[in-house]
Order: C-alpha cells, then structure tokens, then sequence
C-alpha cells in the first residue's frame, strides 16, 4: 500500500477559482472550455470540479500551436 493519503493528494488538484487564476481567464471562460463543453479535462468529485496541473500545462502546449487547435 502507498504511504501517500488521499488527503494529499487533494492537495495536487487544483479548484476551479486556482486554475481560471493560473490561466489568468475568468471563472466562466474556464467553465466554457471545460470538457465536456470544451477541452480541457477535469477530475469531477461528486460535485466538486478540480484541475490537474498537468493538465493545464498540457492544454496550453496544445494552444501554443495555433488558435484553431
């Protein structure tokens, strides 16, 4: 068995209000181009809605290429 809880591991999602700040978007873009309505990816616990920071840092390298991307 692992010797990481799951406490923290909560720690490496980030919240909604972290990740529009980190992407520097409001709160309502970043809803916009969550999946699956966008394509960013996201870990849905029960109703809470967190980011993994590679994640982000994946859909920004994919953005670097082009807008239509």
């Amino acid at each position: 068995m692992s010797n990481t809880s799951p406490v923290s591991m909560a720690a490496f999602l980030l919240t909604a209000k972290q990740a529009a700040e980190i992407l520097a978007v409001s709160p309502r873009t970043l809803w916009s181009i969550t999946q699956p309505r966008g394509e960013l990816p996201c870990v849905r616990i029960g109703r809470a809605v967190r980011y993994d920071p590679a994640d982000l840092r994946d859909w920004i390298e994919k953005k670097k290429g082009g807008a239509d991307q």
